[in-house]
């Protein structure tokens, strides 16, 4: 029986508080009005002090902004340029009050990515009644355990959009679906009511059967036949039907929805592979956490190599969906589509290619080797980096959309993970001590326990 250990707990609770502290003053550093706006840019123009080689640039921006309002003013007078600049500033007020919800939302969303891809993964190994795995069922089924905190916390993150609490989802302003044509012939499907309803019946089936698996599991521990695990499979096929659904519709309704005039075909896949193969990494992670504690000592090298070439190949699947998402919008120039693209690529283009390399050239340079999977620091090396970039992943997806050209990783983004970080950690590794580290009467149990090649 893993016990949690006194100095885990107390990292993953000052985490949380750190965390709780910051996005505090994240909210309160946040303007409130247009005059908050113009303080700001004032200040950042004052203390800013530009290189040579921008001066020309700066000075070229501001003639050529000058000359915009001086046209407006020419044409509509004025009031008119006043007001072209109260707009911009109205645009910049909604960026910076987002900037603390998005936080909040990216993180949120990350973590409880993960745990609904070990779900997804567990869910496969029973469906497929693999013979390798069972060894690390007590470890995928304490990670789920975060999918119920996680996802209530999401929830609730949606419904105060839904309340107008923030401006994430533009589709949520009346007065922007009023005078936008391509959403208003949306409305149908992205209005309040029914996609708080459609999350809440996400939640619930995730939440239902993740109950359902994990309590026949523990229940197989003290069963005399294997009636539980037969419960088990057919539970995972059914699952994993309504997984895949699933999940490709929160992620338009959770993600592509903040980018209302977009859309993707790949998308659903997109995210899935995402979640995946972060959920497969922590699985990596904690398992040799503990081998290294000695609470695993039934786990091998080749459990660790199989799991490693899991992060491998989805690694690999992610880059293909994202090489095939990217290139046919970006080849085709379709206005509507390659929208999407050109903001990430002018104002987030270290974090939009900087993630391909996280995601892709890392991994396939530090796992192709087959021996390199057996050695569990070059796994946990690769592990910490693909997490780092599928957070950037997230954030990429998210950011553009409710923050725009006002991003930078500040106080409210370190502490967002900080405070999610802390609590997915106290979740996962307390729900560890709610059972046998061993799914011992599991029927495949004795060839996972030998498991050798």
């Amino acid at each position: 029986m893993y016990t949690l250990s006194s100095k885990l707990k107390l990292t993953a609770i000052i985490f949380v508080i750190v965390g709780a502290i910051g996005l505090v003053i994240g909210f309160l550093q946040a303007p409130s009005d247009l005059d908050d706006v113009r303080e700001m840019l004032a200040a950042e123009e004052h203390h800013a002090e530009p290189a040579e080689s921008t001066l020309v640039e700066a000075d070229f921006a501001k003639a050529e902004h000058d000359m915009l309002l001086e046209d407006e003013a020419a044409t509509h007078g004025e009031e008119g340029a006043a007001s072209h600049d109260d707009e911009h500033l109205e645009h910049t007020l909604h960026q910076l009050q987002n900037k603390p919800w998005a936080a909040v939302y990216v993180a949120a969303f990350f973590f409880f990515m993960i745990s609904l891809g070990v779900l997804a993964f567990y869910a496969v190994q029973y469906a497929a009644q693999a013979g390798w795995s069972p060894v690390l069922f007590r470890v995928m089924e304490a990670i789920t355990a975060y999918l119920v905190p996680g996802g209530i916390i999401l929830f609730v993150l949606l419904v105060l959009s839904g309340m107008h609490m923030n401006h994430l989802f533009i589709w949520m302003d009346p007065e922007v679906v009023e005078n936008d044509a391509i959403i208003r012939n949306k409305s149908s499907y992205l209005n309040v009511p029914f996609f708080l309803i459609r999350a809440a019946i996400y939640l619930g089936g995730w939440f239902i059967f993740r109950h359902f698996l994990v309590r026949n599991s523990r229940r197989l521990d003290e069963a005399t036949d294997n009636y539980y695990f037969k419960k088990n499979f057919k539970l995972a096929a059914g699952f994993l039907v309504f997984f895949i659904v699933s999940e490709s519709m929160m992620s338009w309704d959770w993600i592509m929805s903040l980018d209302p005039h977009w859309f993707s075909t790949l998308f659903g896949w997109y995210v899935f592979a995402s979640l995946f193969v972060s959920g497969i990494t922590v699985i990596a992670l904690i398992s040799i956490y503990l081998k290294s504690r000695g609470y695993l000592p039934f786990v091998n090298d080749s459990h660790i190599h199989d799991l490693a070439k899991f992060m491998f190949g989805m690694s690999i699947f992610w880059t293909y969906l994202w090489f095939s998402q990217f290139m046919l919008i970006w080849y085709s120039n379709i206005p509507e589509e390659v929208v999407y693209f050109i903001s990430r690529i002018e104002n987030y283009s270290l974090p939009f290619f900087g993630m391909v390399a996280l995601n892709f050239i890392f991994p396939l340079l530090m796992l192709m080797n087959s021996d390199y999977k057996r050695v569990n620091w070059f796994v946990v090396l690769t592990g910490i980096v693909i997490l780092v970039g599928h957070y950037v992943n997230v954030f990429v997806m998210i950011m553009p959309a409710t923050v725009g050209e006002s991003w930078f990783i500040g106080l409210p983004e370190i502490s967002a993970v900080l405070l999610f970080a802390g609590l997915f950690i106290f979740v996962v590794f307390n729900a560890l001590t709610k059972a046998p580290l061993l799914a011992k009467r599991n029927p495949f149990i004795k060839e996972s326990e030998h498991f050798h090649y």
